[in-house]
């Protein structure tokens, strides 16, 4: 992140640098009053547009990474629901099998001791 940080920083040290540049050069170019605003004028309007195609591309790529984002926690979402799901069978059908076992296994017990009492009668 540091790395990012500096870039940026020196991004915006070169863009008002180049600015600062240009005023002075336009400032002190051999021409009138009325050209050299002209042309400052010029140039700040293809600096808007710049800026202004700059911050839609980054709000596109923004709003499309958001996008991703929202989908892939969608499809993470439904992969969860579906192993819930699963989770929530295996447990029913073992639960089902357990008791299936258990009444089983009561039932010999029963018919064991009957056999046991009549063994001892």
């Amino acid at each position: 992140m540091s790395e990012r940080d500096d870039f940026g920083a020196f991004l915006i040290g070169f863009v008002i640098g180049g600015l600062t540049g240009a005023i002075t050069a336009l400032l002190l170019a051999p021409q009138s009053g009325e050209e050299t605003r002209e042309v400052i004028k010029e140039r700040a309007i293809e600096l808007r547009d710049k800026a202004s195609e700059t911050v839609n591309t980054t709000y596109a790529e923004a709003e499309k990474a958001a996008n991703e984002a929202l989908r892939r926690a969608e499809e993470l979402l439904e992969k969860a629901k579906k192993s819930a799901e699963e989770l929530q069978q295996k447990g029913s059908t073992l639960l089902e099998e357990q008791k299936s076992k258990l009444s089983k296994a009561a039932s010999k017990a029963g018919d064991a001791a009957e056999e046991i009492g009549e063994t001892l009668s």
